[in-house]
């Protein structure tokens, strides 16, 4: 293969072909990433003192005094004023950098939700303990705005179409890998990392995307491929030595920071709160790995990323719901922190890529999802017709 690009390696997997992998490995757990953290401290109080009512809360849209979009559905306490007379000291807690001055989510949240966040934790098999859980929680909300990108830029010589080849390549290495889910957005993240803070030629391309695919490997499986068995998937267009080079490349270029939280994370979090169907969930997954293949995506955090995927799931599937179920989405909204503009904008990008999906060559996650393992999500009738997708998103 000249050593020009991608596109003219080996065929990885017959994707109509391939027999779907049964077994569905558990999500990995977060215990690693859990640490205690002292958020009341209780004083005590004489018998004789006599009984406090409890304060008035209620549910109410914040807007940020610094920016106009930064919405967050925060609940009101009206006691937040008077902590030392409840014999409780509040650590501070910054979920989102334009939501400056606010309280902490445990502030703002209603103890149901914690409640709902933990058990959904827990059967996700997330989490070990359940005394972690809701700082599990906490520490994804911020770690989700760590190595965010600031713009959609690509290195010179690249463009977003370039880019979607190798995604869509990378998607079949993984499909054949039979790697965990984690795996291929931990890998984007970093490609996506990558090409902002090394020079790599187009020559190149292809070997940092395999670079990234094997660190995110290393980091997330418990068994990893042979660095010669990744040559041969590039046809031996690069030799052990360079993948090698590449790899300390990318990490010292990285300083060694791998960390990542996905998206998958928060849509089955925000799925299990909102109590959704098998077939919300999977087209829901189906979106969000679109998202993969879309530059304008890059600059989302991944709780708005799964958070306009489930959104458009239930807009394009159109399931009635009762009204536990509305009152549970209810509660699931609330999590959302961020920009209701930048929501719809995602909305409007994934429902453009899902019409469009059937007819780009960059279609692995398209057929990915047409097997009766995912659902077929990816032939849904309600996602041939771009206009009305466009529709929902206005």
């Amino acid at each position: 293969m000249a050593r020009t690009g991608f596109c003219d390696s080996k065929p990885l997997l017959d994707l109509h072909k391939k027999q779907a992998d049964e077994r569905r490995a558990p999500l990995r757990t977060w215990s690693n990433a859990c640490r205690t953290i002292d958020r009341w401290q209780p004083v005590e109080v004489e018998e004789s003192s006599p009984v406090k009512m409890e304060p008035v809360r209620r549910w109410e849209r914040r807007l940020s005094a610094q920016t106009s979009e930064s919405i967050i559905m925060g609940f009101n306490d009206d006691s937040l004023t008077d902590t030392a007379a409840d014999g409780c000291v509040e650590e501070a807690m910054l979920l989102y950098p334009p939501l400056q001055g606010l309280h902490s989510l445990q502030a703002l949240v209603p103890s149901l939700l914690r409640h709902e966040v933990e058990t959904a934790l827990e059967k996700l098999d997330l989490i070990w303990d359940r005394t972690f859980a809701w700082d599990m929680f906490l520490d994804m909300m911020r770690t989700q705005t760590q190595n965010s990108l600031p713009n959609t830029d690509l290195p010179r010589h690249f463009t977003d179409a370039t880019r979607s080849v190798l995604v869509d390549w990378l998607i079949q290495v993984h499909e054949m890998m039979h790697f965990q889910e984690e795996t291929l957005y931990l890998a984007i993240n970093l490609l996506n990392r990558s090409l902002r803070v090394i020079k790599v030629t187009t020559v190149n391309l292809q070997l940092l995307g395999m670079v990234c695919i094997f660190l995110a490997a290393k980091k997330e499986e418990c068994l990893l491929p042979e660095v010669s068995g990744l040559c041969y998937l590039m046809d031996h267009t690069y030799t052990k030595h360079q993948l090698l080079r590449m790899e300390r490349k990318v990490l010292l270029a990285l300083k060694f920071d791998l960390s990542y939280c996905p998206p998958l994370h928060f849509l089955l979090l925000l799925a299990s709160i909102a109590r959704c169907s098998a077939m919300v969930v999977w087209m829901a997954r189906y979106l969000l790995e679109l998202s993969l293949l879309e530059g304008q995506c890059v600059v989302f955090l991944p709780l708005q990323l799964a958070g306009a995927a489930l959104c458009l799931s239930r807009q394009i599937l159109q399931e009635p719901l009762t009204p536990e179920g509305e009152a549970a989405w209810c509660l699931a909204s609330s999590v959302h922190v961020g920009s209701e503009t930048a929501l719809l904008r995602i909305m409007h990008t994934l429902a453009s890529a899902a019409a469009k999906a059937h007819t780009r060559e960059t279609c692995a996650t398209f057929i990915k999802f047409s097997s009766p393992e995912n659902m077929h999500v990816s032939m849904h009738p309600g996602l041939k017709n771009i206009a009305a997708l466009l529709g929902v998103c206005t």
